[in-house]
């Protein structure tokens, strides 16, 4: 899953860069409004952390652009604002939740996989395709109760592909969510992965339809 960071603070800009890249999420970072703002609106996040204290376009004036706009993904939003008015105002913008700081990094982990989740309609933090579990929180996959194990990179893929479960994903937006802005995107790469992935999960699970990408297939 690919997340965009838009904090000022260099430090903690760091500190959650660290955090959610060990956690398995491709991170994107911004230090200003402004430049939150371009990312959101043309590049494509499973999530947003986003604090409202920002230079050059406050936090609350990029959330209300980007929901005008219909971008949909979900915003965490960071404050060091103590008032309920901050909060609910922030929720009113378009936020699907907040955190004040200080926090724990466990505790925002945890609230953007919950939030991601319930964007694409899991309720739970494991994901059942037949014989295969895959547990989104603990990074855990099993296939018929047996421990698989996977590179972070193989479970990105393979965590992209259980949230859209029964739908094909295409190869441009697989490779979208799998690296960050700075990364050196090379398709090739991606069927390497794929083909990694489908040896240790078997061939039938992992399928191409023609045209369209790759898609995990529910069990018939």
């Amino acid at each position: 899953m690919r997340v965009l960071v838009v904090e000022d603070n260099t430090t903690l800009a760091s500190q959650l860069r660290a955090a959610l890249t060990a956690a398995g999420f491709a991170v994107d970072s911004a230090a200003d409004g402004e430049e939150g703002r371009f990312l959101g609106e043309t590049e494509p996040y499973d999530a947003v952390v986003l604090d409202l204290g920002l230079p050059r376009v406050d936090g609350l004036s990029v959330l209300r652009h980007w929901r005008a706009a219909r971008h949909a993904m979900p915003v965490l939003i960071l404050t060091a604002r103590g008032s309920w008015a901050d909060k609910v105002e922030g929720l009113n913008a378009g936020a699907d939740d907040y955190l004040a700081k200080p926090f724990a990094m466990a505790e925002l982990v945890a609230r953007l996989n919950a939030l991601i989740r319930r964007a694409h309609g899991h309720a739970q933090p494991e994901i059942e395709c037949g014989k295969l579990r895959i547990d989104t929180a603990a990074q855990n996959v099993t296939l018929e109760g047996a421990p698989v194990r996977l590179t972070a990179m193989e479970f990105r893929l393979l965590e992209c592909l259980a949230h859209h479960l029964g739908q094909p994903v295409s190869k441009t937006r697989l490779t979208e969510h799998l690296y960050g802005q700075d990364f050196d995107r090379d398709s090739n790469t991606l069927e390497v992965i794929v083909g990694r992935l489908r040896r240790k999960l078997g061939e039938p699970l992992i399928e191409t339809v023609r045209g369209q990408g790759y898609r995990l297939a529910p069990p018939a």
